[in-house]
């Protein structure tokens, strides 16, 4: 996986490749064999299987399993086979009567404990520990609803597990308590180094408990969500779990997005970096282009930093509090900093009267309204006379000590407006004039 590289994908789930087995032409070299090799598998009632447990044993690089939309199968489907890089396993749910396959139940719905599949199209429900349980290498799950988990939503395995991608997918209704989360995720940074978790285009809402986005990741690329609602946090990134912490700098890139809290009673900080007080990263994190909308007035610090930090970039963020009134933008007296407190921001907007703003920032902006369409409505785009119009910056700064590696240059997508995106429809963000603060830009 390339960092900072934005992946796009277009196209149904039908433009996927399903051709079986092709017989080479007379006096033409043969194809790869791995590709003559590749099968595709129906799934579904009358189908050839009827159960996805019935094929997963038979999988093998290239291979493409077609399931039925509209029927409800048992969950505890076990993928452990695995495909390669060019030639990965697609799991493809095909749409009938405007549902997918449903895989309901089971203590693990759906497992991936092979690597290389796509994973795409599916509802995933009801199961009783992890909904979709992750630990494998190279996964891409796209266009999921994973929804009323009683624990875990997505959980990626402390062991095991490398890269995962999550785009185009929803997630609601998951997690328990403080310890069980909507999304969870690690990466095993001795089995899978330089592992990447990247989550783009997605739609989380509504937590039963836990953090919205928890990750443990030695990477994580929070590109362009709309994450709202969390019991806890809305992003929690932080250090691994039973891993020693000097194997690897855990860093975070994340871009374009909006956190919106959604539980009017809830008071807790939007995003927590750095540690939880069992895995500290001594990390590097970039915030550009978000918008944050907290709570109430009652609502901690939109940031707390926790435990070790190396550096924190943050450039054209907008910070607001329902209802109006100051903002306290940053806490760090939990933090232990590496190399001395490092800060860098450019062009961030917060309310008038906003208390812990750092002094390293410049140029930041602030005013009563930030000009958002209708903020009661969740509607936090901009009106032609915001005064986030034409005032970010086109040159984030970073701290020049501690660069964040291979960021994403700039937000060149919308977040979904707290929706379900289909496959790739996101919109493309060009800026109009100076470019906007915030995840949108006005006119584009």
């Amino acid at each position: 996986m390339h960092r900072g590289t934005l992946l796009l994908f277009a196209g149904s789930a039908l433009s996927l490749s399903m051709a079986g087995c092709v017989a080479p032409v007379d006096g033409a070299e043969t194809v790869d064999s791995v590709a003559q090799a590749a099968s595709t598998y129906s799934v579904g009632p009358g189908k050839q299987y009827a159960t996805l447990q019935a094929v997963a044993s038979l999988l093998k690089p290239g291979d493409t399993v077609v399931v039925d939309g509209g029927v409800t199968y048992t969950g505890g489907v076990r993928f452990t086979k695995s495909g390669t890089a060019a030639s990965k396993i697609k799991i493809v749910g095909s749409t009938v009567g405007g549902r997918r396959p449903l895989v309901s139940g089971g203590t693990n719905g759906v497992e991936f404990a092979g690597n290389h599949y796509i994973f795409e199209n599916f509802e995933v429900t009801g199961a009783s520990s992890r909904c979709v349980y992750h630990h494998a290498d190279d996964i891409t799950i796209r266009g999921a609803v994973i929804h009323d988990c009683p624990s875990h939503g997505l959980l990626g395995a402390d062991s095991g597990s490398g890269s995962l991608t999550l785009e185009y997918s929803e997630v609601y209704r998951c997690g328990s308590g403080d310890t069980r989360h909507q999304i969870y995720m690690a990466t095993d940074e001795t089995a899978y180094p330089d592992s990447v978790f990247r989550m783009q285009y997605c739609y989380v809402h509504d937590g039963n408990g836990g953090n919205n986005v928890k990750s443990r990741a030695e990477r994580n690329e929070i590109y362009y969500n709309w994450i709202e609602g969390a019991y806890y946090h809305e992003v929690e990134l932080i250090g691994p779990d039973g891993q020693d912490e000097d194997l690897a700098r855990e860093d975070s890139d994340v871009v374009g997005n909006v956190l919106y809290q959604g539980y009017p009673t809830r008071s807790h900080y939007a995003v927590r970096i750095g540690g939880d007080g069992t895995g500290q990263t001594n990390g590097r994190y970039r915030f550009l282009s978000n918008t944050i909308v907290l709570a109430n007035a009652s609502t901690s610090a939109v940031f707390r930093l926790f435990d070790g930090l190396e550096s924190v970039e943050l450039n054209d963020n907008a910070l607001y509090r329902q209802g109006g009134g100051a903002v306290t933008v940053l806490r760090d007296s939990d933090a232990s900093w590496t190399h001395g407190r490092q800060i860098a921001g450019k062009n961030n907007w917060v309310t008038t009267g906003s208390t812990s703003v750092p002094s390293a920032w410049t140029s930041t902006r602030q005013a009563a309204n930030p000009g958002f369409v209708d903020v009661a409505g969740r509607d936090v785009r901009l009106t032609s006379t915001s005064p986030l119009r034409n005032t970010g910056t086109g040159v984030p700064t970073v701290v020049t000590a501690y660069p964040f590696p291979s960021p994403l240059p700039a937000a060149v997508s919308h977040p979904p407006l707290h929706q379900l995106l289909s496959l790739g429809s996101a919109l493309p963000r060009v800026p109009v004039g100076t470019v906007d603060i915030g995840a949108f830009e006005n006119g584009s």
